[in-house]
């Protein structure tokens, strides 16, 4: 009797739960459709009621007409180059940081950490007008210099990087760093044979973060430049806004945003495995 009213709650329990799950689901995936399917309208039927979700017919040539209306090339080489660089530069800077507040012992090394979890709570918007004031002076308004370096270097969210990447540096055994200086092997040789190949599931969660933030930043590029030929895809997207008679084109904007969100769709899924693991054991030592 009591084995079947604890089979029914757990089942009750199970079903609810699915159902939440798919409900949410649903209302994540929902703003996407929408983004797919207006991309595929035309300009007079984005609006009408009730909503088309299926267009007929489709207008495929919304994707032709974003690359002739709009510097659309342009922005996506610019916004590759700088992602390019900002994940390059954040894998060499955050995970020699890790390494060196994980496993090296030297003076202040924990006052240090302190500060550096402690920068990751100041907002971004405390440091808008210093840091224009600085790219200003070194003469790197509207450069690749302003839009790449200081984001290579860790800027602006590379705390969090170094803080995964030395939570998961934690987590592997010491003895595999003994038996490597039993053998003769230094610091770094010891940081590129052992941890690195070791760290494959942090890295790859390291990847998506830089990636996702390098590719969709919108804030940093529009503080540091101002010419159209040095505009990221965020950026050229919101020319769309007001484009025909004050009009916003809905169409061919939700068309270049689906282009733009393809590569970190195609990222996530190529190291979804390694990026679940990373985020779990990333958190796991103290």
């Amino acid at each position: 009797m009591h084995k079947n009213v604890y089979a029914a709650r757990r089942a009750a329990l199970v079903t609810t739960s699915y159902a939440l799950a798919i409900f949410f689901a649903i209302s994540m995936l929902m703003p996407f459709l929408w983004m797919i399917s207006t991309s595929l309208k035309d300009i007079n039927h984005v609006f009408t009621m009730p909503p088309q979700w299926i267009p007929h017919p489709p207008h495929w040539e919304n994707y032709a007409r974003i690359f002739e209306v709009m510097n659309f090339g342009r922005y996506w080489l610019n916004t590759t180059l700088v992602t390019i660089g900002r994940v390059g530069g954040q894998f060499i800077a955050c995970t020699l940081a890790a390494y060196a507040f994980a496993r090296l012992r030297f003076p202040g090394r924990n006052v240090l950490f302190f500060l550096l979890l402690s920068s990751m709570m100041i907002p971004f918007e405390t440091l808008m007008v210093p840091t224009f004031v600085l790219m200003k002076n070194l003469h790197w308004i509207n450069t690749y210099w302003a839009l790449i370096v200081p984001q290579a270097l860790g800027a602006f969210g590379g705390a969090f990087n170094v803080f995964l990447l030395r939570q998961f540096f934690l987590s592997i055994p010491k003895e595999f760093e003994d038996s490597a200086v039993i053998d003769g092997a230094g610091p770094f040789r010891i940081f590129w044979s052992i941890m690195l190949p070791l760290a494959k599931p942090a890295l790859a969660a390291l990847l998506i973060f830089s990636f996702r933030g390098a590719w969709d930043d919108f804030t940093y590029p529009l503080i540091v430049t101002n010419t159209d030929s040095m505009k990221v895809l965020s950026l050229g997207i919101l020319g769309f806004k007001g484009m025909r008679a004050g009009m916003t084109q809905w169409n061919l904007m939700m068309g270049a945003a689906t282009l733009a969100i393809l590569p970190v769709v195609i990222v996530f899924i190529l190291a979804q495995k390694y990026f679940i693991e990373g985020i779990t054991v990333g958190g796991l030592k103290e």
